[in-house]
C-alpha cells in the first residue's frame, strides 16, 4: 500500500513540477532537488493523514478507516471445503493431498492478514475457526496415508507452526486461548479434530455475514446427531465434548438448559448424564 502511495505521490509531483515557473522547469541543478523534497513533504502530509485518522478511528467509531475492514475472504478454504468434504463431513484427505498447494495458499492468505482490533467479532471469530479447521487438515496431510488419525501424530495440537502476522500458533493456542476466550460455546461444534467422534466438519467455510445461522445450525446438526449423542427425556448418553468443556457450556445455567435449546427432545432438568466412549479414528470418506 505504502508503494502504491508511494508511485501516485511522485506522479503528483512530477505533474506539479510541470506547472512550475520556467526557472524550476529549465534547471537541470533544482529541478531533482525540488522533487524529492516535495516528495518527501507530502509523504509527510500522507503520514500525518494516517496518524490522525487512527486516533479519529479510536475517538469516534462512526469515522471510517480501512483498517476497520477485514481483508480476508474464505472464497480459496471455501472452495476445498466444497470439493474434498462430503455433506456428513467425511474428508477426502487422498484428494486433498493432491490439492495440497491451494491450501498452503490459503494459509498464506491467512498470515498475511491477521486480525485487527478493528474488526467486528464475527469477523474475528471465523477468520479463527476456518483457520483451526485449515490448519489440522494441513497437520494430518503432512503424514498421510502413513499415519491415519490425529492421536498418531506427535503432540499434534501443541505443534506451533503456523504463522498469522508475525505470531506462530499451534491448535491449542487457538482453540484455547483464542476461540473459547470469545465466550461463544458453539464454536465447539464449528472447529474439527479430524475425527469421528468430532463434529462433523461443515463443508463450506465459516464467514462473518453467515456465522450466527452457521453456529446454530452445526450445533443442532450434533446435539441431534444419533451417532454421537444420545437423547431421552430422562437420561442422556452424550459426547465428552460436554465433559471437557462443561464450564463453556454453563455460564448462563445448567448443560441440560443449553442442550434444550437445540435439541428435538425436551429433556427433564433432573435427567440422567452419560457420556459415550470418543472414537478418534480418521474422518475420512
Amino acid at each position: 500500500m505504502r508503494q502504491f502511495i508511494t508511485a501516485i505521490i511522485i506522479l503528483v509531483t512530477f505533474i506539479s513540477c510541470g506547472t512550475q515557473n520556467k526557472s524550476i522547469r529549465n534547471s537541470d541543478e533544482k529541478t531533482p532537488e525540488t522533487v524529492f523534497t516535495m516528495i518527501d513533504s507530502i509523504q509527510k502530509k500522507f503520514d500525518e493523514i494516517a496518524e490522525r485518522d487512527s486516533v479519529n478511528f479510536k475517538k469516534n467509531p462512526k469515522f471510517v478507516s480501512s483498517k476497520s475492514i477485514s481483508n480476508i475472504n474464505h472464497n480459496a478454504w471455501n472452495e476445498l471445503l466444497q470439493q474434498y468434504v462430503s455433506e456428513e463431513g467425511l474428508v477426502d484427505y487422498a484428494g486433498l493431498k493432491e490439492d495440497s498447494q491451494k491450501l498452503l495458499f490459503y494459509l498464506y492468505d491467512l498470515r498475511e492478514n491477521p486480525p485487527t482490533d478493528y474488526w467486528t467479532r464475527k469477523e474475528k471469530l471465523a477468520f479463527w475457526i476456518n483457520a483451526y479447521n485449515a490448519m489440522t487438515i494441513d497437520l494430518i496431510l503432512e503424514s498421510y496415508p502413513a499415519r491415519k488419525g490425529i492421536k498418531n501424530i506427535r503432540n499434534p495440537w501443541k505443534q506451533s507452526r503456523w504463522k498469522i502476522g508475525e505470531t506462530v500458533y499451534n491448535l491449542d493456542t487457538i482453540e484455547h486461548e483464542i476461540l473459547r476466550n470469545m465466550n461463544e460455546p458453539r464454536i465447539h461444534f464449528a472447529i474439527n479434530c479430524a475425527s469421528f467422534s468430532c463434529p462433523p466438519l461443515l463443508n463450506e467455510a465459516f464467514t462473518a455475514e453467515k456465522l450466527e445461522q452457521q453456529l446454530t445450525n452445526v450445533t443442532k446438526d450434533f446435539i441431534n446427531d444419533s451417532k454421537r449423542n444420545t437423547i431421552t427425556k430422562d437420561a442422556l448418553e452424550i459426547s465428552k465434548i460436554f465433559k471437557w468443556f462443561t464450564k463453556d457450556f454453563t455460564k448462563n445455567g445448567s448443560l441440560i438448559d443449553f442442550l434444550n435449546q437445540y435439541s428435538t427432545i425436551k429433556i427433564n432438568q433432573d435427567a440422567d448424564i452419560d457420556y459415550k466412549d470418543y472414537d478418534w479414528s480418521l474422518n475420512e470418506q
